[in-house]
């Protein structure tokens, strides 16, 4: 298929979706590169183990990936000309964002709680990592948030119809991008001690 072909429309909403790829990768690159630092440090002498791993990001999992399946819904209730049940539906989401936001920080609290803290003479190369690790996802969790306020937005000023959804489509597919780097994430620092 020959990319300069089609309507400006078309060519608008394919350049849109190519800058989105764009950013995802590159905000991909970030975790690989933490992820890989956090590799490579498993070999120092003060690498510590015996942290117990928040139980808050054990329900966060599930919370994140329960906003995913309603953010997907939503393209399907627009595109069955169901406003209220899309209403219903980024409103769920919402609310979930905002509860893996509050799991993030009940799971921090329970590292301090462990003795753990993330910088002075209490703080470990594990914990400090996992900090950065966490808290660099969250801040993309906040824009993702910002994104959702706009989509909702824009969706009770009826901008969403059926052919018509491009923001939506853009705000979903970085909601569920951010979604997936959460679970690449748990599962990595749960598992690589």
């Amino acid at each position: 298929m020959d990319l300069t072909q089609g309507t400006t429309n078309e060519k608008i909403k394919r350049a849109k979706k190519t800058m989105m790829w764009f950013a995802m990768v590159s905000m991909a690159m970030v975790f690989a590169g933490l992820t890989s630092a956090y590799v490579v440090s498993k070999t120092r002498k003060d690498w510590s183990t015996d942290l117990v791993f928040p139980e808050a990001f054990v329900y966060s999992i599930v919370v994140i990936l329960a906003s995913s399946i309603t953010f997907y819904l939503v393209k399907k209730a627009i595109e069955n000309e169901n406003r209220s049940l899309a209403t219903i539906l980024l409103l769920s989401t919402l609310v979930l964002g905002v509860v893996f936001v509050f799991l993030q920080f009940e799971g921090f609290s329970d590292i301090i709680r462990q003795g753990y803290h993330f910088t002075g003479p209490t703080s470990n190369i594990v914990t400090t990592f996992m900090f950065i690790i966490v808290v660099t996802h969250l801040a993309h969790i906040v824009g993702g948030i910002l994104v959702l306020l706009v989509v909702i937005y824009n969706h009770f000023k009826q901008k969403y119809k059926t052919g018509q959804t491009l923001g939506l489509e853009l705000g979903a597919m970085y909601w569920h991008f951010v979604d997936f780097l959460w679970v690449y994430l748990f599962l990595f620092l749960y598992f690589v001690k």
